[in-house]
Parts: C-alpha cells; structure tokens; sequence
C-alpha cells in the first residue's frame, strides 16, 4: 500500500485544501482502497464500479490505462488484461472531497466491460414500487426477463 518514504500522493490536507485546492489529494478508505466509477466516454453509460489501491490509482494514471485491485485475489487487476477488453483512460475525475474516482473511458477489444459477456456490469434491472420477497425477480436493463 502507501510508502512513507516515496508516497505516491499529497497528504490529506484540511477541508478546504480538499475541497478547493488544486492538491491531489485522495481519500482511501482504512483497508487502503478508494472507490472508482466507470463510464463510457462517448455515451456517458454506466460500466462498472471497482476499487483501486494507491498503486492501482497511480498506474492508471500513469498509463492511462484502468487498472484495479480485486478484493477477493488481493492483487492488482490491470482490466482486459486476459479477456483484451481494455479500458482506456480518457478522462479521471475526483469528487469533492477527494474519496471517490471517476474514470471515463473508451473501452478496447469487443467493446466489453464485463466479465459476463455483457456491455455493462449494470445489465438487470431490481423492479421498484412493491415490498421486496425473496422471488423477486430481476430483469434485463432493456426490460426483458433475464433467464440465464
């Protein structure tokens, strides 16, 4: 994780200095990890949601090129690295108080940002307005009925 002798990024300064300073500055949560949103550069659609570690975030930033750190391997996940759908950085956005990531990307290869096969990590849709059961059944973004 961080190195105190060579850090990767600023210190968190105060508020203000987050807020409206021009420091980079980011926030990761107490297992080291900062949250990081994915979009499609061209059309704005939701990709996926992941975490990067402080050395995640600095190769991305470096290459320009999305790289993670999976949870469940603990280990750094350099996207597309076996599948070759590649997220290409286009664009990295900090919120406002420095603890979330934004990337906009273009995405390589067959244009896949899932593992499933599908565009999107975000390809069911949970149905709104009714008490939640234990057979309630998710649907496919475009409405239909998801039966994999």
């Amino acid at each position: 994780m961080s190195d105190s002798i060579n850090p990767k990024f600023a210190p968190r300064g105060g508020k203000e200095a987050v807020e409206t300073g021009t420091a980079f500055q980011p926030k990761f949560d107490a297992d080291g990890l900062i949250p990081a949103v994915v979009t499609d550069a061209s059309t704005g659609d939701v990709l996926m949601f992941a975490w990067m570690n402080e050395d995640a975030l600095a190769h991305t930033i470096q290459n320009r090129a999305a790289c993670f750190w999976s949870r469940s391997r603990r280990a750094l996940w350099r996207k597309g690295e076996e599948s070759g759908n590649t997220l290409s950085v286009i664009e990295m956005l900090i919120d406002c108080d420095q603890d979330v990531v934004w990337l906009r990307v273009n995405v390589e290869g067959d244009g896949l940002a899932c593992h499933t096969r599908q565009r999107s990590c975000f390809y069911r849709s949970v149905p709104l307005g009714t008490a939640p059961t234990t057979t309630l059944q998710l649907t496919s973004a475009d409405g239909k009925t998801k039966t994999r």
